[in-house]
């Protein structure tokens, strides 16, 4: 007789039905697992004996065989424990085979029977429901599994014995709750920030609409504290991204206490960063910080000090939204649609174009530092601005400073015009101007006479390249919705280019 067991090998975010097969034969006392298992399933073996054992279970003086199938899909990771011991129960008669049936497995287990919560819970448990089964998971993976539907039957056991009492009808399991985690009290605010008036207004643009931006200036003038403060101003995931953005967090290990929050992701990787940490990759090809800043902001501090082809490989995701992993094996692709936030200093000493400072080694110390970015991955920046020192009037004396919930307000209503805008256009996927098609961007902003010259005039002499005559009209689209016009003018165009002309100069010294 052999007992069936369903669970799921994840590809990406997806997870792949696969069957646990479990026989028990006459022959020498062996448990073989063949189906490509890595080495944590291998060593599941040792895992399910012992936790059967402290169950008061012990298997037979038997050779149990255990099929992962299909047999040609790669398994990794410790989430097919338990599945292969309530094979093994099923197959002694420990649980009704049949009880089974109707459930998607996934699990670590302890040596003392005892389940350990494991990654990937949410998209099992998404995976089962299209399948028409519940899903039996640890319990701390359950909060995060309820997230999947009110509808899917979810079993979230602490034990070996507790699951086999609930089949046996001696204790019954109620269904997990969704668990949402606590918003800190004390975000960051820009009210904090003192002076950096064309900052801030250029960190209320870019938040509109999704823009990538890029601060240059010196040390110590509140280029990272802008940036932090960016999340503040940004609204709160809807409902299917924040369904996406948990679906990468729970395949990376990253959901603490399978707690879901709808704050969009900030993503802060240090500078020694390497290609795989990034946009993913490694032994089991996991989701990098790219990926994980999906529907969020990805921050590079301290940009031109990343290694340029660890940049570059930034490309891709920046134009398509996605990350794409090949391998000799498999090819794996994790959603990456980020919002790129970027700051810098002008050169290496970081004091370049200050009043009253002469750098010993001339413009060349400006143009190795900011050559180091690539011209291309330069050209899909939208916004490029010069961030100066903070004077002392401004220390002293500050001028009154909007809230973040003020400018939060202005925001939100610039991208709900664009949602309502691309609904009517046939594309409610698209939500920000940044992620507009470059034909229906022509046909939202097309310009008016004053403008439709000042703009030929701008790509003529500043030689815009089409991707950057593209991004100037959706950078002005966008201020056009903060100022609540529906025909973009002269006024929107002129700003637009001022943010593009800053990276045009930056590109040459690319």
């Amino acid at each position: 007789m052999v007992a069936r067991v369903s669970t799921v090998a994840f590809q990406g975010i997806e997870g792949v039905p696969v069957e646990v097969q479990v026989m028990i034969s006459p022959g020498k006392l062996l448990m073989p697992i063949v189906g490509l298992p890595d080495k944590a399933v291998a060593e599941s073996r040792e895992r399910v004996q012992a936790a059967l054992h402290a169950s008061g279970l012990s298997l037979p003086p038997k050779k149990v065989t255990v099929n992962l199938a299909p047999a040609d899909i790669p398994k990794e990771g410790s989430h097919f424990d338990l599945a292969i011991a309530l094979g093994l129960m099923a197959a002694l008669g420990a649980i009704p085979g049949d009880a089974l049936a109707d459930y998607v497995v996934i699990g670590e287990l302890n040596l003392d029977g005892t389940l350990a919560p494991v990654a990937g819970a949410l998209p099992a448990a998404i995976s089962a429901n299209a399948l028409g089964k519940g899903l039996i998971c640890p319990y701390d993976s359950g909060p995060e599994a309820a997230w999947a539907g009110p509808d899917i039957d979810i079993l979230a056991p602490r034990s070996l014995i507790g699951l086999a009492n609930h089949f046996r009808g001696t204790q019954v399991m109620s269904r997990p709750e969704p668990a949402i985690r606590a918003l800190p009290a004390n975000l960051p605010d820009l009210i904090d920030i003192k002076g950096q008036e064309s900052a801030k207004r250029a960190l209320e643009v870019a938040a509109a609409g999704g823009h990538n931006l890029l601060m240059v200036g010196p040390p110590g003038s509140g280029k990272s504290m802008l940036a932090a403060r960016l999340p503040s101003i940004l609204p709160p995931l809807s409902a299917l991204e924040l369904l996406e953005v948990s679906m990468i967090h729970s395949i990376a290990g990253q959901l603490s206490g399978g707690k879901l929050s709808d704050r969009r992701p900030f993503r802060t990787p240090h500078h020694s960063a390497t290609m795989a940490a990034l946009v993913g990759g490694g032994l089991r090809a996991k989701p990098g910080e790219a990926s994980l800043a999906h529907h969020g902001i990805l921050f590079l501090d301290e940009f031109p000090e990343f290694s340029p082809q660890v940049l570059d490989a930034l490309r891709q995701p920046l134009e398509t939204g996605e990350c794409v992993i090949a391998r000799a094996n498999h090819r794996v692709t994790y959603p990456a649609s980020i919002q790129l936030v970027a700051a810098m200093n002008p050169c290496r000493c970081g004091m370049a174009g200050q009043p009253g400072h002469t750098c010993a080694r001339g413009p060349k110390c400006v143009s190795d530092y900011q050559g180091r970015i690539s011209g291309p991955l330069m050209d899909r920046i939208d916004i490029r601005i010069d961030v100066p020192a903070v004077s002392a009037a401004d220390l002293i004396r500050p001028r009154p400073a909007e809230a973040s919930a003020v400018v939060a307000r202005r925001v939100a209503a610039a991208r709900e015009r664009q949602r309502e805008r691309f609904q009517e256009a046939g594309v409610p996927q698209v939500l920000t101007n940044a992620r507009c098609s470059t034909a229906l961007i022509e046909k939202i902003a097309e310009p008016d006479a004053a403008g439709l010259q000042l703009l030929r005039d701008a790509a003529e002499k500043l030689k815009f390249s089409a991707r950057g005559y593209h991004r100037v009209l959706k950078v002005a689209r966008t201020l056009a919705d903060l100022d609540g016009s529906d025909t973009v003018g002269r006024i929107h165009l002129a700003e637009a280019i001022s943010y593009r002309m800053a990276g045009e100069r930056l590109s040459a010294a690319a």
